[in-house]
């Protein structure tokens, strides 16, 4: 993909990762911080990448990302942190953005050039363990729809996602596998056999 077709993206980071302990973007896997390797796997697909966090700010600062928090309406979800996601790139002047969840340390180094290459309001990532609603290409026209959304309460991405012509890119299994997610102690400790395996 060349540079200037590259999305913006965000790394979704505004959870609070209590099955983990708390602080799950700096949890260590294979003597990194999580969040560095779903940096590594980003920036080389994306022309600039930011980070949707609530709470304190400087604990990103080494990283040397924008932090963008969720707005009125957020820690509602991970949908808050899509429309932080949307609002940060409609700053920029985009028009479709990137988000993928900071649990996820396998990524495709081609996400975002197979998900830019359908056409539909929102193009998610999908594997043989299904569709994942928060690792997809988002275009930025749906904010004031998603804000109305979670002003309406909804707090499910597949409910916004479905309603809003979602289209899903299945990417095939890999070793790891591509959207695999650490979200507990054991998904940790399986995460660094995976890596020691690779």
């Amino acid at each position: 993909m060349a540079a200037r077709d590259k999305p913006l993206g965000v790394i979704l980071a505004g959870g609070e990762g209590r099955r983990i302990g708390g602080g799950k973007p700096f949890v260590p896997l294979a003597g990194k911080a999580l969040i560095a390797h779903v940096i590594d796997r980003l920036a080389p697909q994306c022309a600039r990448l930011a980070i949707n966090a609530n709470g304190a700010t400087d604990r990103f600062t080494t990283l040397g990302l924008p932090v963008v928090a969720d707005g009125p309406d957020g820690g509602q979800g991970p949908l808050s942190g899509v429309l932080a996601a949307m609002d940060w790139a409609a700053a920029q002047g985009a028009s479709r953005v990137l988000t993928a969840p900071v649990d996820t340390p396998f990524l495709p180094e081609d996400l975002a050039t197979r998900l830019a290459a359908v056409d539909a309001p929102i193009v998610l990532a999908a594997a043989a363990d299904g569709v994942h609603g928060t690792c997809g290409l988002w275009d930025i026209d749906l904010r004031d729809n998603l804000a109305a959304a979670l002003s309406r309460g909804v707090r499910k991405v597949t409910e916004f996602t479905e309603a809003h012509g979602a289209l899903p890119v299945t990417f095939p299994d890999t070793r790891p596998p591509p959207f695999f997610n650490v979200n507990s102690a054991e998904d940790l400790e399986a995460a660094e056999d995976l890596l020691a395996g690779w």
